[in-house]
């Protein structure tokens, strides 16, 4: 086998690619079109007489609002790079990745780019990178439509995950995915409101009438600032929606919506022994694959789960999808966060048996019945045990 020779290419990428032969290596998709959005990686090689070299491209799309809305590239192989892009952008997602053609993965590109320029949305920065890629129309027959789909969209397993998963895209008003959930001739649109939707809780109740077996919905959906309590019926055969009917709808108060999304929150406060610039350092591997947002008083890491089981609920919660958080102070706190027992426990033995284990010490456990870390974050305190101090003052 010929050995392969990488190189960084002066230029950048986009006088790599116009000046460079391209050939398809492969190319993958992650199943999760049912959450409204998908992260797309296309692997290329570039060569020349100069040079040989790897070409990775990473899209995300959204269905419902921002179509074709992040792009990010790298030139070379180098695993530590490939991976903090692709946690960055699809590290979120709990989706498998599925394999996709040259030809799928080109027209899902058309696809959302004709989104973008229809909706009038901006194009992702760097487009002379990807712009080849929108250069010679695909089309795909209806066969290879049926393929494709099949490979975005997550089978589905059970009457609650397709009942979530149905309401979610019609509430968002993304009538693609909905359609592909529902029996042929199925109403879109009896269920949904005449703007997008999120679907922030969804309670599923079975039941029999005389007319047969049915599943009775209250679904909590926020739009414009404003939440809403919609109560519908469900029938369901062969892992199809069959119908709809919606029995209610009315809105409700932020803070009525604030006490049907409460849920426990679990806490372990770790006393970091190390210099922060070394305890940052050790933490890296842990937070590779965690989000990460800077705040006045330290850094929050969320870690997403691997998979979107969340979905597969009787009562299902949006923000379920989050398998914990790490709250690192600037003052040598760090702050663990959960909102299951069994969550804060793995979390717990993950951190013993990672790097950072010798370097901090749990100093104390909590258990609430409502999320109180992001109201921590948001303070003026930098102790955590104080703030709790002065919230116990309060009452």
């Amino acid at each position: 086998m010929t050995e392969r020779k990488f190189t960084v290419i002066k230029g950048g990428a986009s006088v790599a690619i116009s000046n460079t032969k391209r050939s398809f290596i492969s190319a993958f998709i992650t199943d999760t079109r049912l959450m409204g959005v998908v992260g797309l990686h296309i692997h290329w090689e570039l060569s020349s007489l100069d040079f040989i070299s790897d070409f990775h491209q990473f899209f995300y799309f959204d269905a419902e609002e921002y179509g074709f809305e992040t792009y990010k590239s790298l030139i070379g192989s180098d695993s530590q790079e490939l991976m903090v892009v692709e946690q960055a952008l699809i590290g979120g997602l709990g989706g498998k990745k599925v394999d996709v053609t040259e030809r799928e993965a080109i027209y899902l590109v058309q696809k959302y780019a004709e989104m973008n320029q229809r909706l009038s949305l901006p194009m992702p920065e760097t487009k002379s990178e990807y712009s080849f890629l929108l250069e010679e129309e695909v089309t795909l027959s209806k066969e290879e439509l049926e393929e494709l789909k099949d490979k975005i969209c997550t089978p589905i397993l059970t009457d609650y995950q397709l009942i979530n998963y149905y309401l979610m895209r019609i509430f968002g008003r993304d009538f693609e995915a909905g359609a592909y959930l529902a029996a042929e001739g199925l109403p879109l649109e009896d269920l949904c409101e005449d703007t997008g939707a999120t679907l922030c809780k969804n309670s599923i109740e079975e039941y029999l009438d005389e007319e047969g077996f049915s599943y009775l919905c209250e679904s909590l959906i926020e739009f414009d600032g404003k939440y809403k309590l919609v109560v519908s019926e469900i029938t369901v055969e062969g892992r199809k929606v069959t119908s709809t009917k919606k029995r209610s709808s009315f809105f409700v108060t932020s803070a009525e919506a604030a006490m049907m999304l409460n849920h426990p929150e679990f806490i372990t406060v770790y006393e970091i022994l190390t210099d922060m610039d070394d305890f940052f350092q050790n933490f890296a591997y842990i937070s590779a694959n965690s989000m990460q947002t800077i705040h006045e008083n330290g850094r929050l890491y969320l870690e997403f789960n691997k998979n979107n089981d969340h979905v597969n609920r009787k009562v299902f919660r949006l923000n379920e999808d989050i398998h914990g958080l790490y709250y690192a102070t600037d003052y040598g706190q760090l702050i663990i966060a959960a909102y299951s027992l069994i969550e804060i426990h793995e979390i717990e033995r993950e951190l013993n048996k990672s790097s950072v284990a010798s370097s901090i010490i749990p100093t104390a456990k909590y258990e609430f019945k409502e999320p109180i870390l992001y109201e921590f974050i948001q303070s003026d305190f930098e102790d955590f045990t104080d703030f709790l101090d002065f919230l116990n003052s309060l009452n």
